[in-house]
């Protein structure tokens, strides 16, 4: 369990490759919703990590619950170590049941979003909304203020990471130590 973790964990940013010996066996899916704009450019990204890192990456799609759980079925056939969504409505209103199946499944899963976690994930990892919406604050100012839309972006630079170690436990997940030391919240 310990090796998915780790792939989980390298996929997602948290080590450089070189950091952590993980298995080329290891496979993760990734379950994002064809309905969502930036869908494609992250499957896009997932697929230019799969050969630098030696982890296969399997994209499956759902845009619905009962999709989800076909996702994780899916995933478990193809004996991938872990779980990761990509942020969506269909995602984000339903992580407690998404946490749930995670849970049924015995896979490790992340997001991006802090509420996954909270809900019963195991990880999330990406933007701190609270400071991304400050930031389209200040954009919307600098817009308002004569800057062109285009110049410049606003892009999130606060970046957070939630570990769920009740979830990791039922899991009979090992969070090694340097990743729960990067860890922004712990959920005990």
């Amino acid at each position: 369990m310990v090796s998915r973790l780790l792939a989980l964990a390298l996929i997602l940013g948290y080590f450089e490759p070189a950091e952590l010996p993980v298995p080329s066996a290891t496979s993760i899916a990734l379950v994002s919703d064809p309905g969502n704009p930036t869908s494609e450019t992250v499957n896009n990204d997932a697929k230019k990590a799969e050969m630098p890192l030696g982890i296969q990456i399997y994209i499956l799609e759902a845009h619905t619950l009962s999709e989800i759980e076909t996702a994780f079925t899916r995933a478990a056939e193809l004996q991938a170590g872990a779980v990761v969504f990509s942020v969506g409505p269909v995602f984000t209103s339903n992580a407690q049941q998404i946490a749930a199946l995670a849970t049924r499944y015995r896979t490790p899963t992340s997001t991006e979003l802090r509420d996954f976690a909270r809900a019963g994930g195991l990880i999330s990892y990406g933007a701190d909304l609270v400071d991304a919406y400050r930031l389209t604050g200040v954009y919307v100012g600098q817009i308002l203020h004569g800057a062109k839309p285009a110049e410049p972006v606003q892009q999130s630079t606060k970046i957070e990471m939630v570990i769920n170690l009740k979830t990791a436990k039922a899991l009979g997940v090992t969070v090694p130590l340097p990743l729960l030391g990067r860890a922004d919240e712990v959920i005990e």
